[in-house]
């Protein structure tokens, strides 16, 4: 009998300064406002409140120590957001520090338990 059978690795990865300052969450919508140009849109496509989202940009703003996004107020095309090159930097390295570990955990998880899972 294989004890390993439907063994599965789980982790969280996030960044703390004086509490969770970054992870998958503000990950995602960081992403989707780059890509659709609106916390607005980001904040629906998560199922998010525009209020809560607003929230979660300020909390984060405050707990690392810089701007997250630049926002247009109005206009012909109503306004928009868009990355700061700060929170550009910021997600590009999460990603990769992501990508990396996960990479790790998974021959990590090969080593001790096998491909067979």
């Amino acid at each position: 009998m294989n004890v390993n059978k439907g063994l599965r690795l789980k982790y969280k990865i996030w960044l703390e300064t004086t509490g969770k300052a970054f992870g998958d969450g503000p990950c995602e919508i960081l992403c989707r406002v780059d890509r659709l140009g609106s916390l607005r849109a980001a904040a629906e496509g998560m199922n998010m409140s525009y209020s809560h989202a607003w929230n979660l940009v300020k909390r984060l703003e405050q707990r690392l120590g810089f701007k997250l996004l630049h926002f247009q107020v109005g206009g012909r095309s109503g306004g928009g957001a868009s990355l700061t090159p700060e929170a550009r930097d910021l997600l590009n390295r999460y990603q990769e520090v992501k990508r990396e570990a996960e990479n790790a955990l998974a021959a990590l998880f090969r080593r001790y338990f096998g491909e067979s899972l």
